[in-house]
């Protein structure tokens, strides 16, 4: 059986896919893939992805694009505590990871570009607070849904928590004041204290 292959860096979206490797204790090559150094746009990797993004697998014959797709179908295939147990949990996992990316990703980008990731002199304070304003909802809804409970599907740590969590990450990393969110700040804690995690963040 062929090694999974996944193509990107850890400093962008293909963080979440180390962390579930590692998670899952996966024999993985990483290749380092990015568009800062135009490795994005060769050939051989459009020939992969014509969207020239990452992170990218190769697993076998598959070719799968897209972090959080390429997750739900990583933990399917190997199974483990991170996996549905049934499809009532496989559709739980689908609707948080689908709402993370509809609800939350874009409005943290908007953030860590503003507080972080521009020069300083392109950066707009007034775009950065008024994307957090935007935050607001979702966080609320977040916090409600871990009232009862310790993670998104219950008492264990599975996939949903993973991929909510990697974008929740940016949120914090983007400074974003989640004091009135304590449940939210507890699950995050736990989520991103994960030996797994900070191996996948370089330590």
């Amino acid at each position: 059986m062929s090694k999974l292959k996944i193509y990107g860096v850890a400093t962008n979206r293909t963080m979440r896919t180390i962390w579930l490797a590692k998670e899952l204790g996966l024999d993985y090559e990483l290749i380092e893939t990015t568009s800062r150094d135009g490795s994005t746009k060769t050939p051989e990797f459009l020939a992969l992805n014509p969207n020239a993004s990452v992170p990218t697998i190769q697993d076998g014959e598959l070719v799968l694009w897209e972090s959080l797709a390429i997750n739900l179908y990583l933990v399917d295939k190997h199974g483990g505590e991170l996996a549905p147990k049934d499809a009532a949990e496989g559709a739980l996992a689908l609707q948080w990871s689908f709402w993370a990316a509809g609800n939350v990703e874009l409005v943290a980008l908007e953030i860590l570009f503003n507080r972080m990731l521009l020069p300083e002199d392109e950066r707009d304070a007034a775009v950065a607070d008024g994307a957090e304003a935007k935050l607001a909802k979702p966080l609320a809804v977040l916090d409600g849904a871990l009232a009862d409970r310790d993670y998104l599907l219950g008492s264990r740590f599975t996939v949903a928590d993973l991929n909510v969590a990697a974008i929740m990450s940016w949120v914090k990393l983007g400074s974003v004041d989640l004091s009135a969110h304590d449940n939210v700040t507890a699950w995050l804690g736990r989520c991103l204290s994960r030996p797994a995690f900070v191996e996948a963040r370089g330590g």
